[in-house]
């Protein structure tokens, strides 16, 4: 196991720090890397959280989020992401595809509506030097937030493109389940852009969104699965990206503490 030199925070697990006191809490705890999210920057400025997180002597290791290719305006608001990503020196830009288009049921043509619109991305990205990355969510996500609903699937699109243009995130949270997964993992050697870690902690919430855990409270075996992706030659960041009521109301340095002190049980 390595210590914190590839552990990155992702600014969801902190929601309620505002940018400057997260990027302060990172170097306070001797996080080098951290995961923004356009909202978050938007609200400080884009050259302001470049200029915040360049200071401080932080990676910025990916930008959340591009993506849902059924709404208006995707095309732009894709384009000005990848943008984002550039000024932010972020290597990747994580998509979400988004869910079915109103009223459809076609599962399969709104995957394929995904890889042509990600094609007319990669001209651009490729040019700005960031990395598409596809994400897989979970199953229950398929219907309204993202029709990619394993890694298989998002390696069937990534591999459209060449390696360096388009990869995939592997999140231990929506992938964990799957019995295909260290064999997808093996397959996207050379794509995995990200490699995000959550637990899968159960009753799930009324809102399914919220029902990630720290690493340690729920089912995940986290070892095998970092093992894996390391054997697929990545040997990138680590983000630690928990989407949790009670976490977000805990406070955030003491979430930091937390999330340091499972760090072990990462196997990273």
């Amino acid at each position: 196991m390595r210590q914190l030199e590839r552990f990155s925070l992702n600014h969801a697990t902190t929601k309620n720090w505002p940018l400057p006191q997260a990027v302060a809490g990172c170097v306070a705890a001797g996080v080098p890397g951290i995961g923004l999210w356009r909202e978050e920057v938007a609200a400080f400025g884009l050259d302001r959280t470049a200029k915040l997180v360049r200071d401080a002597g932080l990676r910025v290791t990916s930008l959340c989020r591009g993506g849902f290719f059924g709404a208006d305006g995707w095309f732009d608001d894709n384009r000005h992401a990848i943008d984002e990503a550039a000024t932010l020196s972020a290597p990747v830009l994580v998509l979400v595809s988004g869910g079915l288009p109103a009223g459809g049921r076609d599962v399969d043509a709104a995957r394929r509506r995904v890889a042509d619109a990600i094609g007319t991305l990669v001209p651009h990205a490729s040019a700005a030097g960031v990395m598409l990355a596809v994400e897989p969510l979970h199953p229950m996500f398929c219907a309204d937030r993202c029709v990619v609903a394993t890694l298989g699937q998002a390696l069937d699109i990534a591999e459209r493109f060449p390696p360096k243009a388009v990869g995939v995130v592997v999140d231990t949270y929506h992938i964990w389940w799957d019995p295909a997964l260290f064999e997808q993992i093996a397959r996207a050697a050379g794509r995995i852009s990200i490699y995000q870690v959550c637990d899968w902690v159960v009753p799930l919430p009324e809102d399914m969104l919220l029902g990630r855990g720290h690493v340690g409270d729920g089912h995940i075996e986290f070892a095998p699965i970092t093992d894996a992706v390391r054997a697929a030659g990545y040997d990138g960041w680590v983000e630690v990206e928990i989407f949790n009521q009670s976490i977000w109301d805990t406070p955030p340095d003491q979430t930091v503490a937390t999330v340091k002190s499972r760090w072990p049980l990462v196997g990273a």
